[in-house]
């Protein structure tokens, strides 16, 4: 809810000037899919491929936001669409300084994205479905959240108690049981081609 007594502030630097400074154009990468399908591991290679080429970034991980920025939050749906909110809010100001920023958050639920996806323009967000299947990343389970959830342990886990609703429409749809370079090499092309 806004308070109708604040009033946004105008600054005479515009973020396409901030952007120009920066001598890149700002894109806002959306990595979504199941708890271990590979989101922070393809996060962390293409931030890797952006940085060589001399590009500016930031990655809004979902364990390390969790850590700070949503803290106070739990994993129901009114959780989860309140720190996919408060994420959206933080990338779109990154992005407004004429950084390019992946997020890496499982945000399960289509409404959600959609919010978030509404706040960019379009010409600067790309959403990309990681898709690994269920099984695999059960199998993974980097963290233990598969184990702990089917003892009971977590609750309101996606994938294990509670729906993850895959992209209608993503930009980028990638498999996180293919080779990890060339799908890196892949998201890192989509980004390049919206370099100005």
């Amino acid at each position: 809810m806004t308070d109708r007594n604040v009033t946004a502030q105008a600054f005479s630097i515009a973020p396409a000037d901030r952007a120009e400074l920066m001598k890149q154009t700002p894109v806002v990468l959306w990595l979504t899919g199941l708890p271990g399908s590979g989101k922070s591991t393809l996060a962390n290679a293409v931030d890797r491929l952006l940085y060589d080429e001399g590009l500016k970034t930031m990655v809004l991980d979902g364990d390390n936001v969790r850590g700070g920025l949503t803290s106070d939050l739990g994993f129901y749906p009114a959780d989860r669409h309140e720190n996919v909110r408060r994420v959206a809010e933080a990338a779109r100001l990154i992005a407004d300084s004429g950084v390019i920023v992946i997020v890496a958050l499982v945000s399960p639920f289509e409404v959600d994205r959609a919010a978030a996806r509404a706040i960019f323009s379009p010409e600067i967000f790309i959403e990309v479905f990681v898709d690994t299947p269920a099984e695999l990343c059960s199998e993974r389970d980097p963290k233990g959240l598969y184990k702990k959830a089917r003892a009971g342990q977590i609750t309101n886990m996606t994938g294990v108690g509670q729906s993850y609703e895959e992209p209608v429409k993503p930009e980028l749809h990638v498999h996180g049981d293919a080779d990890l370079g060339t799908t890196a090499k892949n998201v890192l092309q989509a980004i390049l081609d919206r370099q100005k």
